[in-house]
């Protein structure tokens, strides 16, 4: 697939695209004999993944070192483990977060409703 078919289907730019291969992410992107980039089933997974944990926070120098042991072959299965697993730590920690912010959101949402609905007059709670 042509870079413009990818950056379609993952809703990436080519220019992130570019990016992902200049900064290692992105490793041996076959091309055609013009040298044009001809993503194959391969690149389009490895597309998929950095794509799903770059949506979820995880930065990119992780990313980089997790494909540079990938790279590195079976040697590496032990850190890669142990680098997916800090992630889901960190992700884990940030779904907490997360479902903290959202349970007094909707604590203060239900407030105002009351206030708007003429059921509630002390608006002390609402700091």
């Amino acid at each position: 697939m042509t870079i413009a078919e990818v950056s379609k289907i993952y809703d990436l730019t080519p220019d992130t695209l570019r990016y992902y291969e200049r900064i290692g992410l992105l490793e041996d992107v076959p091309r055609n004999p013009n040298e044009i980039r001809n993503y194959d089933e391969a690149s389009c997974r490895r597309i998929e993944f950095i794509k799903c944990m770059r949506n979820a926070g995880v930065e990119i120098e992780i990313l980089i070192e997790y494909m540079q042991l990938l790279s590195k072959g079976s040697t590496t299965v032990k850190a890669r483990k142990q680098l997916l697993e800090e992630q889901r730590e960190k992700l884990e920690e940030k779904q907490r977060n997360i479902t903290e912010t959202l349970e007094r959101l909707d604590y203060k949402i239900k407030l105002y409703t009351e206030i708007e609905d003429g059921k509630r007059k002390d608006f002390t709670e609402l700091r």
